[in-house]
């Protein structure tokens, strides 16, 4: 196991308290604001259905320790990953019902002949500095410039892996609309954004637009963007809808999230789903109510009723100590035990929502070495 020499450690855990400190004290505010209609509210706060075990101070500082000083080496990839550029022109001249995966939590859906994004990232770091903090393993495969008017941008929540201040000030006048949880889009708001493209949901709620219908749908995880405003911004999945009968599309998209009841909730009302988007990623152990492990990846895809799995929320930044490969290999095992169909693109390939090409386990050609199977897992299927 790769370990840092102690004066590094010291430096880095230095660097570590101070942007902790800077974070609190560069908070973008949030405008004041009244959410007490919304069951999910209360003191102040957003919470999770069932509560959150909270970690408090002495095991969030364990953890940064761990992260300071104990990451191994293969939590990043030794050697450039494969990326699939893509063009404008590739995008306009794609068919209706395409799937592009940008990197991490970030999709790019063509529904209706138009474009959809889902938690656009696509800085260097998933970070408040560009200095510190999460680098990405890959380019995103478009420029943001070279993107085409978008119909629609839907969130999340506010972290800083699934919300970018850069991508919303360079996307907005592209973006004809935001779509957001109780409280990102006051966010939004604060940051420039024109209200009248902002509209923010509480769970179950939703909206229609250009023919797509999106319903916020339940979570579990939580939210903020420093120390000192912790869950003041409301977290969420999404269901997405399009077409009538037949014809008709469903794509879930799980947002980050543990697994929780709610999901059978959610599949008995919108299910089955044609395709799933679920978090696949950055788990561990110490925080197990917000990530979900692979196996409950795959439940929640389950209990939604849907047909084909992507594994998403990986592949593009180190966000915990497990190898980057790992979520792959395990979903994989997973899915093929279960004969679920498992859609793991290559970063820029194009996907049919309908009809997606399985996994091809792209991941095993930018490793230098034959992947590791995690401890306790079962024999990894080649």
């Amino acid at each position: 196991m790769f370990r840092r020499k102690p004066r590094t450690r010291t430096l880095v855990f230095i660097t570590v308290l101070i942007a902790m400190a800077y974070s609190i004290l560069s908070c973008a505010a949030l405008p004041a604001a009244s959410y007490t209609d919304s069951p999910q509210h209360a003191e102040g706060k957003f919470r999770n259905t069932a509560p959150r075990e909270q970690p408090g101070f002495f095991k969030t500082a364990a953890i940064f320790w761990r992260f300071a000083t104990g990451k191994p080496a293969d939590t990043v990839p030794s050697q450039p990953l494969p990326v699939q550029a893509l063009s404008q022109a590739d995008l306009l001249a794609a068919p209706d019902l395409s799937l592009w995966r940008l990197g991490h939590s970030t999709m790019l859906l063509k529904i209706g002949g138009k474009f959809w994004l889902t938690d656009p990232v696509f800085s260097e770091r998933a970070s408040p500095f560009q200095f510190l903090g999460p680098k990405r393993f890959h380019a995103p495969p478009i420029a943001m410039d070279d993107l085409p008017a978008i119909t629609g941008v839907i969130l999340s929540h506010d972290h800083y892996d699934h919300l970018d201040y850069d991508a919303i000030q360079q996307l907005a006048p592209k973006v004809a609309h935001f779509v957001a949880p109780l409280g990102v889009g006051d966010r939004l708001i604060a940051w420039g954004v024109p209200a009248a493209k902002v509209q923010q949901f509480d769970w179950w709620q939703g909206t229609t637009i250009e023919g797509l219908r999106l319903v916020a749908t339940p979570a579990q995880h939580f939210s903020g963007r420093g120390l000192s405003d912790g869950n003041r911004t409301l977290w969420a999945s999404w269901v997405l809808m399009a077409g009538e009968g037949a014809d008709q599309v469903r794509v879930f998209f799980s947002g980050d999230t543990g697994y929780f009841d709610g999901f059978k909730a959610i599949g008995e009302r919108y299910g089955p789903f044609d395709l799933t988007m679920i978090e696949t990623g950055a788990y561990d152990a110490q925080w197990p109510d917000i990530h979900m492990q692979p196996h409950e990846s795959l439940k929640a895809h389950q209990d939604v009723k849907g047909r084909h799995l992507m594994p998403i929320h990986n592949g593009t930044f180190d966000l915990a100590l497990h190898p980057w490969t790992e979520p792959f290999e395990r979903i994989t095992t997973l899915a093929a035990d279960a004969a679920v169909p498992l859609v793991a693109p290559i970063m820029g390939e194009r996907l049919d929502i309908r009809t997606p090409a399985l996994s091809h386990h792209w991941w095993r050609t930018a490793v230098d070495k034959p992947h590791a199977v995690p401890q306790g897992s079962p024999a990894v299927r080649r």
